[in-house]
């Protein structure tokens, strides 16, 4: 049995809901598994991964998610209700790097390891506050904003000018820096003819990165390509550069989710770097089952990425197609 519960309910009904779920599996190891949100699609493919691998592995789970992969202080709140349930291992999608630590600390303390999903904790910042974590897994995400970059590269030309915009993730998440400073690096190695004219935080969410796209084109009307740390964030810019009349203008995100598979496939969105979640859910379950065991895992496990375009999906060849979702 599984229960996913948002951290917007009330707390007395998150205990209720969780005490039965782990009573029903008294039997079996108890996974927690603690979300950022459940309303974006990458989250909710992760979730299916977690599902489909806790199922190979006969253990149950349990999940809370905040509303809003800004929702930092519910998420905390969320934590610290999991501890409560003692779950075997903590499966954990921080908003930030600092929000959890005390609940994290106070999971140490109880022995129940902590699994750092999607890479979201900084490990310089865990160490420093005396956090242990398991194993950090996601995708290397320096390496998907290097994708982009090369993306845009191939498709405007080497020697192509022009300006460039990045829209970032929230304030202070590592994720979303990681994948802003990966491509500006490589875009300066594949294109260096191409400008990054702003580089702004668009906070996850699509109708603030659709407002920093129609800014921007409105201050650099010579805008030629744009960059978003996640796909939701791409889709807005897609609308704006369309409203804009600028439907040549080459927007990329990262995630590889179902509403970007869409849009990709109408010809809206040009591009977006898979993280596979599907498999990083999987995967942090497999190596889960690892730690518990006793086993050894390395201290980051990447999950490899994919560039989804209309060709790559359409052709149907790829094999890591069959973990888009």
């Amino acid at each position: 049995m599984v229960r996913i519960i948002t951290a917007s309910a009330s707390f007395a009904v998150l205990a209720a809901a969780l005490g039965s779920s782990c009573a029903l599996a008294a039997d079996k190891p108890v996974y927690g598994v603690l979300m950022k949100t459940l309303s974006n699609p990458y989250w909710g493919a992760v979730e299916q991964g977690v599902r489909a691998a806790a199922k190979e592995a006969d253990v149950e789970y349990f999940t809370l998610a905040a509303e809003s992969d800004q929702a930092a202080e519910p998420q905390l709140n969320a934590c610290n209700t999991m501890l409560e349930k003692k779950p075997v291992v903590m499966i954990t999608a921080a908003i930030n790097s600092t929000i959890l630590l005390p609940c994290l600390n106070h999971a140490n303390e109880l022995k129940i390891p902590v699994i750092d999903l999607d890479g979201n904790l900084d490990p310089e910042i865990t160490k420093k506050a005396g956090v242990e974590v398991a194993f950090h897994i996601g995708s290397e995400n320096e390496a998907a904003g290097a994708k982009g970059a090369d993306y845009v590269a191939e498709t405007l030309g080497k020697d192509a000018k022009g300006a460039v915009l990045v829209i970032e993730g929230l304030s202070g998440n590592i994720t979303g820096q990681k994948r802003a400073r990966g491509f500006a690096n490589e875009l300066k190695k594949v294109a260096p003819s191409l400008t990054i004219v702003a580089s702004l935080p668009g906070d996850w969410d699509r109708q603030k990165a659709a407002n920093i796209a129609n800014e921007t084109l409105q201050r650099n009307p010579d805008l030629v390509a744009i960059f978003c740390a996640n796909d939701g964030m791409a889709l807005g810019a897609v609308e704006a550069a369309r409203s804009a009349g600028k439907d040549k203008l080459i927007v990329v995100g990262v995630d590889g989710n179902s509403d970007a598979v869409k849009s990709v496939l109408a010809g809206r969105l040009n591009a977006s770097v898979a993280q596979l979640p599907y498999l990083v859910g999987k995967e942090a379950v497999a190596n889960a089952q690892k730690v518990l065991a006793g086993g050894k895992v390395d201290e980051n496990i990447y999950v490899p990425t994919l560039v989804l375009t209309k060709a790559v999906l359409e052709a149907k060849k790829d094999p890591l197609l069959a973990y888009v979702k």
